[in-house]
């Protein structure tokens, strides 16, 4: 039963990265567009967006949930290391949430709108940041683990696992790979004559997707980060790399051809292989501390609990999955269901 919760946890950090991403490069792209395709994209977010948005951000509490009762050493590091980078998390997806619904929905139209823009497109960028920054920590080897907190400070404790030139670029990279995914999706969400907008920005996004990875795979070798030695030593890792850069040219290919589908295909396995190798560049040991490294696998729930969360787990799989399908299905998300 523990791999069933382990396929669970990581479906839902794949389900996470790729709905969430797609939400939150919406802002992004909205963020870095000009005044004219801003008004463009903020009409078809809403229409986008406006169903399923919600749903895009439960894969994040199945994340945490199985964490919190399946693996509680993790949970337990992972929220008191990283409680700032996640409490600003929590706050922009508090304020974007905020924002979303009252930009569009408010009975009153005047200034406040600006602000709710504003809102919106700037918590659209500093949450994915954030949230990169996150997984940075884990693996950036700087987390202290002692019994006596009082015989560290505050800032080896609390601020030097994230705040750090490594963990920061891999806040933009995550940030720049949410923006890559919402273009791809917006091309083919996009009204007649307005395809061409999504396609530049699709290009834009990949270009800086590769230079801030290839800038963090350089500083992270330069300054001896050890899950950046691991990496260029896995060979499944770069392999999956190599794939997902080789799989930008049928991507490239469908896009200028219009073709949603493959697209949308493309994309979204380029994002699988970029997170495949993320994990098994270490995988079990995914928190690196100043000390050594932990491995997931250690210190988990009694088999009991397992057997417990792996039976909820497809209890609730076989409900939420069919119910997540009939709303994308409903309101056109799913585009090999149509007619062409």
């Amino acid at each position: 039963m523990l791999y069933v919760v382990l396929f669970f946890l990581i479906f839902s950090l794949y389900l996470y990265v790729l709905l969430g991403g797609a939400d939150y490069g919406a802002g992004i792209v909205e963020l870095f567009s000009s005044e004219e395709n801003q008004k463009i994209t903020k009409k078809t977010i809403y229409r986008v967006m406006g169903p399923v948005w919600e749903a895009n951000h439960i894969w994040i509490i199945i994340l945490i949930v199985i964490l919190w009762i399946a693996f509680p050493v993790y949970y337990n590091i992972i929220v008191v290391s990283l409680h700032i980078p996640l409490t600003i998390v929590l706050l922009g997806v508090t304020l974007r949430g905020v924002a979303f619904v009252f930009r569009h929905y408010d009975a009153i139209i005047d200034n406040s709108q600006q602000l709710y823009d504003r809102m919106f497109k700037v918590s659209s960028l500093i949450t994915p940041v954030f949230l990169g920054m996150v997984f940075g920590g884990l693996i950036n080897g700087k987390i202290t683990i002692v019994d006596d907190v009082a015989s560290i400070t505050f800032y080896q404790a609390f601020v030097a696992p994230w705040f750090n030139g490594f963990s920061i670029l891999v806040g933009f990279f995550f940030a720049a790979l949410c923006a890559f995914l919402s273009s791809v999706l917006l091309i083919g969400e996009s009204d007649e004559g307005q395809e061409n907008i999504y396609v530049r920005k699709s290009g834009i996004a990949t270009v800086v997707v590769f230079v801030i990875g290839l800038v963090t795979i350089v500083y992270g070798y330069i300054f001896e980060y050890t899950f950046v030695t691991y990496f260029l030593q896995n060979i499944y890792a770069i392999g999956a790399m190599l794939l997902s850069g080789l799989l930008l040219v049928p991507l490239w290919f469908t896009i200028k051809r219009g073709n949603k589908i493959w697209s949308r295909f493309f994309a979204g396995f380029q994002v699988f292989l970029i997170l495949l190798a993320a994990l098994i560049t270490h995988f079990p040991y995914i928190i690196i501390t100043t000390t050594g490294n932990i491995s997931l696998l250690d210190h988990i729930a009694p088999d009991s609990v397992i057997r417990v969360l792996g039976i909820s787990l497809i209890i609730g799989g076989a409900v939420i999955l069919p119910g997540l399908f009939h709303l994308l299905k409903s309101f056109k998300m799913i585009k090999i269901l149509e007619q062409h």
